[in-house]
């Protein structure tokens, strides 16, 4: 049966190329670990396909026909552009360009992009990075749609068909001003802390009620709540407007001037950031080098 040249097995390309360039069949064998029958088949097979002798035989082996040596250039090019399609692309971050978007809360703006961005921008600095809200409902579409390249969120909130890498766990602390009546060298009593009038971040609809409530629940207490916000990044000028105090991430206190930080007089739960992506860049040579600088700005954190 003839073969098809539009369904031609990339082997028998090889194994052309691989005579012309040896004159051989016995050579030609020897350079593609394959047999000489097996060499002879596939010219066979190539013979078929082209409708040409492609190789006559004589005493110093075989000699190409004039159709032969037509197909000797477009075979080694489609070969050596196979073999660049096949080989994956070498990503080089000092010269790469390209654009990524992560999805993030306005804690993760801070306590993960921005760190991010500083060292990418030494490292990689045509790699631009758009950063938009997190939409939870949305995520697993968002990502498989290429709307987004990563999703900085809780395990929680993550889709189970998402490829996920932890970065760090996050625990909450207790921030006021620095002249606040509280302060001081004492650490807060509970009565105290119940008493004191406090900031809430929340971005749900209970606005009043979060982690460190739910934590007083469980002792039969309750604190006073007076304002709720639903950003991060107002909340340092609010308490330093204020006497109010705030129980926040840990990681939102760091760098933020004339503030005064305290640990919670109770156990507050904290939570968990990861990476999350789509497989559909799991492979990606870029987007794997991406991961890896993620996960490096918290690998050295106990």
């Amino acid at each position: 049966m003839k073969t098809d040249i539009r369904t031609m097995d990339l082997n028998l390309l090889k194994t052309l190329d691989a005579l012309l360039d040896e004159r051989s069949v016995t050579r030609a064998a020897a350079r593609l670990s394959l047999t000489q029958p097996a060499v002879s088949g596939m010219l066979t097979r190539l013979r078929d396909c082209f409708d040409d002798p492609l190789f006559s035989r004589t005493q110093r082996g075989i000699v190409p026909t004039p159709r032969a040596l037509e197909l000797a250039a477009p075979v080694k090019r489609i070969l050596s552009e196979t073999e660049a399609l096949l080989q994956r692309k070498v990503f080089n971050p000092a010269s790469a360009e390209m654009t990524i978007t992560v999805a993030a809360t306005d804690y993760a703006l801070k306590a993960v992009i921005v760190p991010f961005v500083t060292a990418l921008r030494r490292q990689a600095p045509g790699i631009r990075v758009a950063v938009v809200p997190v939409e939870a409902g949305q995520l697993a579409d968002q990502l498989a749609r290429g709307e987004i390249d990563f999703a900085l969120v809780t395990p929680e909130t993550t889709p189970q068909e998402l490829h996920a890498r932890h970065l760090f766990d996050e625990r909450y602390v207790c921030m006021m001003r620095k002249d606040h009546p509280d302060a001081g060298p004492r650490p807060l009593t509970l009565d105290r802390f119940c008493q004191l009038d406090q900031v809430l971040v929340s971005f749900t609809g209970d606005r009043f009620s979060g982690v460190t409530d739910r934590a007083l629940a469980a002792l039969g207490r309750e604190r006073r709540v007076v304002m709720a916000i639903n950003s991060f990044l107002m909340l340092p000028e609010i308490l330093q407007l204020s006497d109010l105090i705030a129980v926040t991430p840990y990681r939102l206190t760091v760098g933020v001037e004339k503030m005064a930080i305290q640990a919670p007089p109770l156990v507050i739960p904290g939570f968990t950031k990861i990476l999350a992506w789509h497989d559909r860049t799991h492979r990606d040579a870029g987007h794997r080098w991406l991961r890896a600088l993620f996960t490096a700005l918290f690998s050295d954190e106990p």
